[in-house]
Order: C-alpha cells, then sequence, then structure tokens
C-alpha cells in the first residue's frame, strides 16, 4: 500500500518484547492505574514522548489503545487529530478522535488531510501498518522487567523488515530506547 506520509512507532515493552499481558494490563509499564496517565522518568521527564508527538501531524491507534488513553487525566496529543482504527467503536463517541473502519479507510483520511509523519500506535494497528509496508521509523523503549507471555505487535509479516540503527539512549531507571529507520529496497 502506498501513502505519502511516513508512519513512525513509539512504543514501550518489555524486554522480552510485550507491549501489554496478554490481558492487555499495562501496569508493570505504567506503574499504576491508567488515570494516571503516561509514565515519567522519575524526573518529572517523558522519555522524549512529548517531543516525538510534537513532530509529528497525526495519530493512528486501535480501540484497545484508545480504550486505555481515554480516561487520562490529561488528552496527551493536544493539537493533534486521532484516528482510531475500529470495528466496533461507534463514529462520534469521542470529540476527541475520528473512527475508521479499515486499513484503507484511515490511509485515504491521512492522505487526504496532507499528513507527512503519522504516529501509529497499538500492538494490532502497528502489525497492520508494518503487514502494508507504511512504516519507516520505530522507536522501541524496552522496560526493565520480564513478564514472560503477552501481546506483541511483531507477529508473522509477508517479508522481512531491513532496520537500520539511528541511535540508542538510555534513562534513569534503567530504560533503553533504540530508533530504527526502515530499508526500503
Amino acid at each position: 500500500m502506498d501513502a505519502p506520509f511516513t508512519a513512525a512507532v513509539f512504543l514501550g515493552m518489555s524486554v522480552d518484547g510485550f507491549i501489554a499481558r496478554t490481558d492487555g494490563d499495562l501496569t508493570w509499564l505504567t506503574g499504576g492505574p491508567a488515570e494516571a496517565g503516561p509514565p515519567d522518568d522519575g524526573a518529572g521527564g517523558d522519555f522524549g514522548f512529548g517531543e516525538f508527538v510534537a513532530g509529528v501531524d497525526a495519530l493512528v491507534m486501535g480501540r484497545a489503545t484508545y480504550e486505555f488513553i481515554a480516561p487520562f487525566a490529561e488528552w496527551p496529543y493536544q493539537g493533534r487529530p486521532v484516528h482510531v482504527l475500529s470495528t466496533t467503536l461507534e463514529p462520534g463517541a469521542d470529540a476527541r478522535i475520528t473512527v475508521h473502519r479499515s486499513l484503507g479507510e484511515v490511509v485515504a483520511a491521512l492522505t487526504a488531510a496532507g499528513c507527512r509523519r503519522v504516529y501509529v500506535d497499538g500492538g494490532r494497528t502497528v502489525h497492520a501498518f508494518l503487514a502494508a509496508g507504511l512504516v519507516g521509523e520505530l522507536t522501541l523503549s524496552r522496560v526493565p522487567v520480564l513478564i514472560g507471555t503477552g501481546l506483541t505487535p511483531f507477529g508473522a509479516l509477508p517479508a522481512d523488515v531491513p532496520l537500520e540503527h539511528q541511535g540508542t539512549r538510555t534513562f534513569p531507571g534503567g530504560m533503553v530506547q533504540s530508533t530504527y529507520r526502515v530499508r526500503r529496497g
């Protein structure tokens, strides 16, 4: 699938590569209930998340990710259009989002809006964008915990996705964050 934008991924995950427990639980990642909002690095920082979001035109996430983020005390995407891929969420359910039923529908909407860089979040959504060849960069933040089993966005793909390492940062508490560019051709 061709698109005039680059999809960028920014994920927190366990060292063993999971983004959530099999029941969707993320307390190992956030350190508490969803109402608390996204984690910080213990020094009031956000691991580069604010800077990352400031560099995108729009966001796309799946329903489960939306339902996790919706109750945050502060909506983390102020000023950015948020698109949610869902076959069950009702359009108009939340004025902060636009609901789309398919990948093709959301890609068409982002293209029509003139988006150049789009943040893609949520396991199934990231996987769909990877499988369609739409992801151009991945920032993966490994939280120093092993959870043994869980959900991953990196299931079977139609072909290998070759990556070029762009950089790695470490944070207090042991998080290691690496950024990769998807190599084309």
